[in-house]
């Protein structure tokens, strides 16, 4: 359990930036619409030199209840993204988002 208490320190230590909101249309891929709030963790560095990127549901908790691992062919990039507070349906919605076109991923779920 020390890494899922770790990244909820992370979370807990870290404000969150919505750059996408619930609703709103990646500029990118006008057919895709954001089912949750999406952003990142401020004052962190991911693989990509930004901030570490989270998805956060409904549940109005700042617990992590996932981890979603990526890949990106076409970058050759991968990442890891955080779910902070997400149902297991919204899980599966943003693993989805992450496994279309040149991008593939996988989720860890937090054991209960």
């Amino acid at each position: 359990m020390a890494f899922w208490q770790a990244l909820d320190g992370l979370g807990a230590s870290h404000s969150i930036h919505i750059d996408r909101p619930r609703g709103s249309v990646e500029p990118t891929e006008p057919d895709l619409i954001y089912p949750m709030d999406y952003g990142y963790l401020e004052n962190t560095v991911s693989s990509d030199r930004e901030g570490i990127d989270v998805w956060v549901g409904s549940l109005g908790s700042s617990v992590v209840t996932g981890v979603l691992c990526t890949i990106d062919a076409r970058k050759a990039d991968s990442e890891v993204k955080l779910l902070i507070g997400c149902t297991p349906d919204e899980a599966r919605q943003a693993l989805a988002i992450h496994n279309r076109g040149s991008q593939s991923a996988l989720l860890l779920e937090r054991p209960v």
